[in-house]
């Protein structure tokens, strides 16, 4: 018998079913334009684009307009690239224009999808901005799609690192502009830092449509984007501490490897104490618990955190570092957990990644302090309308809901899919799994179906490696080891028998094509043979290829074959549809063991008591749908309480954003303003009325009144010698008359300074002022923040709620930010006066002496460039991808050519 649910789902259609329906006349209206648009000349295709435009600044709606829109972008890209989008992709560009998440499988051509929306949603001239998770991305998809938007009479702009201020405003001015998510966020900081309103960057944030919206808004959203600033170094402190941590037994700290967290015990800590007074770090009459203990406790943590929970091999390598001057010293380098590829430039913050460089013995840069940060939620929240796209969205459909309001919808196939999907396997131990995982690939490379291996971590991907290697079977490693061959091997990564052993590195932005890359293989054969005749060469090589095809395909197509499930659902379905794109035929498998770390960690004694019930012999594995379903609904819960984390993170975060959105409105509003005598002398009176108040309190006598340390206070902070002491002993003066005085005396010196710097000269002066004042402060406010949040959710021992104690504290020391804000820009104004002759020649000369020294280190650090360059050519060396760089040092020149140094360039992010 049906259940309620089936029966409603059967009549009815699911949700999903009845969003994709309702598309359906949308497609059907563009289709029978499509004639109509087909008569169109090319200058036709533009005047249409000025129609639109026009139609819409006169008032009608984007979505009246959408038909015709889409039927001249789908003329448009037939002329431009000869690609004709289907109705499947027509449906997806419907829903990001609605601002949704479309999911469209592996090899749908989200590339032209999104050419759609965008199209229609820059026709109101506000700028559409399509996000990329990579530069090459950025830049590939911005100059094959640009012959798109040109045809229709539009720009194209493509946001790059180190692009000059100039380039990087016209790419923002252009109708549609691409760029990485991590330089939109940086831009909008970097924005929110200048001086000027001509200096900024970005234009508003009317429409953004985000490629692999999964990685960019839940993997990557993690970790906030920090422009930060060196702090005081302190690498003795990571290695001392460093030295005793290995010390350390399994009483004195309790690991908890489903919330990823290490912490001591009691008798932990009176160890610790102990190795602490012995060896000199923590003073005889000084605890653990005291106030002035905090930063040795917070180093011990971190060194215990990089000890416990962070695995060589899986959380990061360490590799020697080759950047000039390294002179053989090795370096930590972070793995991406989803990818699996190295992330250079990136550092862990908190003194974390300190922690781990003392661990493994190499050399330890200094911590930074942050000046600006944002977090991806947060920024992308700035955004009107905000649609993504990706291959894997429906099992994070709450998160999309709740974050960022965007709705999740399943776009079908163009063909149906042909890839046959196998119920896991489980075995006892991974040993039987590892030697079942050999016989299973040697049997489809036998029958010549090539095999894509995915493994969880690089430790696991050699350890495969050197078993296939004893069976004697010839196979491709692709992982952080290996990132300078990753084109190479993912192009054979389809021919025929071929097996490549991955990690998550082949689950973005690759296409495995059944019988190898054509193009590729190609390319590789004219430059072995340049004296061949190329034409001949290609017709040779795509006869080849074509049979290679047809014999994959008879062999099954590509045979995804997975090690281990991952945490996430996602980055399993990700490795599932490498195989089976466009309707191509293919197989994908999940091998287990109870010993991996998903089933180890989450439970799988009752599955462990029902195999042993089965009496299973060695080597046999159990294949049932219910594993797969118990399975999944592990991988939920985890799914569930990662969610969990992030939304409390997004929680504290959100306080620090409404004060940030205060912070550069105000800062917006200086530019803006031609004139701030006004808000200054406001400003002035504030504090003026605050000191009055502090030394002459309301409903007190006179007698009482402290006029001597307001005198001081009124030469300290307005710089106005005024005879305070004598107008108290005054008969009949109170508080008021004071400040009204202090008020005319203040105004009068402010107009004296006006009129001998000049008005206009003033006016400038003051707004420099404001606003570098209001940057110091945020800064320094920052760092209180993040003082706050790591000790606040000890306020929950004491039954208080930390995100509510977090909430009332921060809003606090917000308020006392703002008031010495205004205290700090009048005693700075007060303080300013015009140079004389000498000064000024003496500040010109400096200057000169600067931008001289200046020019000279540019043209060493440009020649120094220059060498390394070519030098590195030779090996692979490619300034658009910082995975080839090797390890440049801190105080050396970035390798992408900018000509500023590392640290103030890609080595900055944190």
């Amino acid at each position: 018998m049906l259940g309620f649910g089936t029966l409603t789902r059967k009549v009815f259609g699911t949700p999903n079913d009845r969003k994709i329906k309702a598309t359906r006349p949308l497609i059907e209206k563009i289709n029978a334009l499509e004639p109509e648009f087909e008569k169109l000349s090319d200058a036709g295709l533009i005047e249409k684009t000025e129609e639109f435009r026009k139609r819409v600044a006169e008032g009608e709606a984007l979505d009246a307009i959408l038909p015709e829109a889409f039927a001249n972008c789908r003329e448009g890209a037939k002329r431009a690239l000869g690609l004709r989008a289907f109705d499947v992709q027509l449906m997806g560009g419907i829903f990001l224009h609605q601002g949704n998440i479309a999911e469209m499988k592996t090899g749908e051509g989200k590339t032209l999808v999104a050419t759609l929306p965008a199209y229609l949603n820059a026709l109101g001239g506000k700028g559409v901005h399509i996000v990329t998770v990579n530069d090459y991305l950025a830049r590939r998809d911005a100059d094959w799609m640009s012959k798109v938007y040109s045809a229709l009479g539009m720009t194209t702009g493509v946001v790059v690192p180190q692009q000059p201020d100039d380039e990087k405003r016209e790419a923002y001015a252009a109708d549609i502009t691409y760029a990485t998510n991590n330089e939109l966020g940086f831009d909008y900081l970097r924005d929110n830092m200048k001086a000027e309103l001509s200096d900024m960057a970005q234009r508003g944030h009317n429409f953004a449509i985000v490629d692999e919206v999964d990685s960019i808004l839940i993997d990557e959203a993690r970790t906030p984007l920090i422009i930060s600033g060196p702090s005081q170094d302190r690498s003795d402190l990571y290695v001392t501490i460093d030295r005793f941590i290995p010390e350390i037994q399994d009483s004195h700290f309790t690991l908890d490897e489903k919330q990823k967290n290490v912490t001591f015990t009691d008798e932990g800590n009176e160890w610790l104490e102990e190795q602490l007074h012995a060896r000199g770090i923590l003073p005889e009459d000084q605890s653990l618990y005291d106030p002035e203990s905090t930063t040795i406790v917070h180093h011990i943590n971190q060194a215990l955190r990089a000890h416990k929970l962070f695995q060589r091999d899986k959380d990061y390598i360490v590799r020697p570092a080759t950047g000039p001057g390294a002179q053989g010293e090795n370096e930590v380098v972070l793995v991406d957990e989803f990818t699996g590829r190295m992330m250079a430039g990136r550092r862990l913050s908190d003194g974390l990644h300190q922690a781990i460089e003392a661990k493994e013995g190499c050399p330890i840069q200094p911590e930074n302090v942050t000046l600006a940060q944002v977090t991806f939620q947060n920024y992308f929240r700035l955004y009107d309308k905000l649609a993504g796209m990706t291959g894997t969205a429906v099992t994070e459909a709450e998160e999309f809901q709740t974050i960022y309001g965007l709705g999740v919808v399943e776009v079908p196939t163009n063909r149906p899919i042909a890839r046959k999907d196998d119920d896991d396997a489980v075995y006892r131990t991974a040993d039987e799994k590892f030697a079942a995982i050999v016989e299973t690939i040697k049997e489809a490379s036998e029958k010549g179906q090539p095999t894509l291996v995915g493994t969880t971590s690089i430790e696991k991907s050699e350890y495969l490696s050197q078993l296939l290697t004893q069976a004697g079977i010839k196979h491709n490693v692709l992982n952080a080891r290996q990132h300078d061959k990753e084109a190479q091997i993912i192009a054979d990564a389809g021919r025929l028998g071929a097996v490549t052993i991955a990690t998550n590195m082949a689950g973005r932005g690759t296409d495995i094509k059944l019988g190898g890359n054509v193009d590729f293989q190609i390319m590789e054969a004219i430059e072995a043979n340049p004296d061949a005749d190329p034409e001949e060469i290609r017709k040779k090589i795509e006869a080849e290829h074509d049979a290679d095809e047809q014999k994959v395909k008879e062999a099954g197509g590509l045979f995804v074959l997975a090690t281990e499930r991952h945490e996430s659902r996602r980055i399993d379905n990700q490795l599932r549809g490498r195989s089976g794109r466009q309707g191509d035929p293919g197989r994908s498998a999940f091998f287990l063991s109870l010993e991996d770390d998903l089933m180890r960690i989450f439970g799988s004694e009752r599955l462990d008591k029902v195999l042993s019930s089965l009496g299973m012999k060695e080597g046999e594995a159990i294949v049932h749908p219910w594993v797969n379903k118990s399975l999944e609904r592990a991988q939920a819960k985890v799914e569930g309480r990662n969610f969990d984390i992030r939304k409390q993170l997004l929680k504290f975060d959100d306080v620090m954003n409404e004060q940030r959105k205060v912070i550069f409105a105000q800062r917006r509003e200086i530019m803006e303003a031609k004139d701030l005598s006004e808000i200054v002398a406001d400003m002035r009176h504030e504090v003026i009325a605050d000191l009055v108040e502090q030394y002459m309190p309301p409903k007190t006598y006179a007698d009482q009144w402290d006029t001597e340390g307001l005198y001081a206070a009124c030469i300290e902070y307005l710089g106005i010698d005024v005879p305070v002491i004598d107008w108290a002993n005054e008969e009949g003066v109170d508080d008021d008359d004071i400040a009204e005085r202090l008020e005319e005396a203040s105004d009068k010196l402010m107009a004296e300074k006006a009129e001998a710097f000049g008005a206009d000269t003033m006016r400038q002066i003051e707004k420099q002022i404001l606003l570098q004042t209001i940057d110091g402060k945020w800064r320094e406010h920052l760092l209180t923040l993040e003082h706050l949040r790591s000790v606040v959710g000890f306020r929950g021992y004491a039954q208080r709620d930390p995100l509510n104690e977090y909430k009332s504290e921060s809003f606090h020391l917000f308020e006392t930010m703002l008031d010495s804000l205004r205290t700090e820009v009048t005693q700075k104004l007060s303080q300013i006066r015009p140079l004389t002759e000498q000064e000024q020649q003496a500040m010109v000369q400096e200057l000169a002496a600067q931008q001289a020294a200046q020019q000279a280190a540019l043209d060493q650090a440009t020649a120094e460039s220059e060498a390394r360059t070519v030098a590195e050519l030779e090996g692979g060396f490619d300034e658009n991808d910082p995975s080839t760089w090797g390890n440049p040092g801190r105080n050396e020149v970035c390798p992408c050519g900018s000509g500023k140094k590392f640290k103030h360039c890609h080595g900055r992010v944190v």
